[in-house]
C-alpha cells in the first residue's frame, strides 16, 4: 500500500476531507509543511472528532515517510473548530522497514496537536508464530444493527451524515435514556457511499463511535480526548468494520477507552486506546 499525497479534492468523502498539499520544502531540520482544511460536516458539536484531525495529520506524516502508519499517537492540545490548518511534519529517523516521524497540527498559528508515529509497509509473515487470545466480536449482521440517525433526524452529531455506522442492539440505549450500565459500544464501522477503508481511515474508525461510557451512568456529553493511540495491524478487506470498544477505569475525573476493529476476513485490522476527560453535565 503505497502512501501518496491526496490533494483537494471531492470534500465529501473521506479522502477529500483528509487531503493535504505540500507548500513549503525541506527546512534544515528536516521538516515538511502541508496545508490542509479541517472541513465543517466532521465534527461533534462544532468541533473536529479527534480521528479525523488524526487522519488528516496522519495522512500527511505518512505523504513524508513515503509509508502507510502502524501506530500513531495524537496528544490533544485543543479543540479543532472548521477551517484551514497546516501540518509540520520532521522524519525522526528512517530505517528498512519502518519510518518514524513527528507532527504538529496548527490552527491560526497555535498548536493543536502533537503527534509521534512509526510507519512501514504491512510485512504478513506467512510461517511466523501466530497467537490470539480472543477471536473477532460476535455482533449480529449490518443490516440487523440499528443505524446511526442522520444529524438532521434527531440529536446527533453531524460527523454521523459523513458516515454509514451500525450500533448492536441494545448498545444503543444511551440514545433513549435506557443505558446498558456497561461502558462498553459495540457495532458496525463504514464510511458513506461504500467508500474504500484503508489504514488512514482506521484512524476515524478508532475515534468514531459514541464514547463506551455513555452506557454507565455518567451524563451523555461532550467527552474531551486528552490522548489517543492507534495500532494498525493489516490493510482491512472490503466492507464494513466490527468494532468493540469499552471503559474499564473511571476515575479521578478521567476514562479510559480500548477498541478493536476487524474487517469482513475476520482478521483483527487495528486496535486503539485513550485517554479522555469524564462527561459533565452540559
Amino acid at each position: 500500500m503505497a502512501a501518496t499525497v491526496v490533494t483537494f479534492a471531492d470534500m465529501s468523502t473521506f479522502a477529500g476531507a483528509t487531503a493535504v498539499t505540500p507548500v513549503a520544502d525541506e527546512s534544515a531540520d528536516g521538516g515538511h509543511r502541508f496545508a490542509a482544511e479541517i472541513h465543517p460536516g466532521w465534527d461533534i458539536g462544532g468541533n473536529a472528532n479527534g480521528g479525523y484531525l488524526m487522519a488528516i495529520a496522519g495522512r500527511a506524516m505518512a505523504a513524508t515517510v513515503g509509508r502507510p502508519p502502524l501506530t500513531l499517537t495524537a496528544h490533544f492540545l485543543r479543540p479543532g473548530p472548521a477551517g484551514p490548518c497546516a501540518v509540520d511534519v520532521r522524519t525522526v529517523r528512517t530505517g528498512r522497514r519502518l519510518a518514524t516521524a513527528r507532527a504538529t497540527m496548527t490552527l491560526d498559528g497555535r498548536p493543536t496537536l502533537e503527534l509521534l508515529g512509526t510507519f512501514g509497509e504491512q510485512q504478513p509473515a506467512a510461517h511466523g508464530p501466530r497467537y490470539a487470545r480472543e477471536g473477532p466480536i460476535d455482533i449480529p449482521p449490518y443490516a440487523a444493527c440499528t443505524s446511526m440517525p442522520p444529524s438532521a433526524e434527531g440529536p446527533g452529531p453531524a460527523l454521523m451524515d459523513r458516515l454509514a455506522c451500525r450500533l448492536k442492539p441494545g448498545d444503543d440505549g444511551f440514545r433513549t435514556g435506557a443505558p446498558t450500565g456497561v461502558p462498553e459500544i459495540r457495532g458496525w464501522f463504514a464510511l458513506a457511499d461504500d467508500e474504500p477503508i484503508d489504514a488512514i481511515a482506521l484512524l476515524l474508525a478508532a475515534d468514531a463511535f459514541p464514547p463506551p461510557v455513555f452506557n454507565s451512568d455518567l451524563p451523555v456529553a461532550w467527552v474531551p480526548t486528552v490522548e489517543l493511540t492507534v495500532h494498525v495491524r493489516g490493510e482491512p478487506a472490503p466492507g464494513p468494520l466490527r468494532c468493540a470498544f469499552r471503559s474499564r477505569f473511571i476515575h479521578d475525573g478521567l476514562v479510559d477507552e480500548e477498541g478493536e476493529i476487524w474487517d469482513s476476513a475476520n482478521s483483527l485490522v487495528a486496535q486503539s486506546r485513550q485517554l479522555s476527560l469524564t462527561p459533565r453535565e452540559p
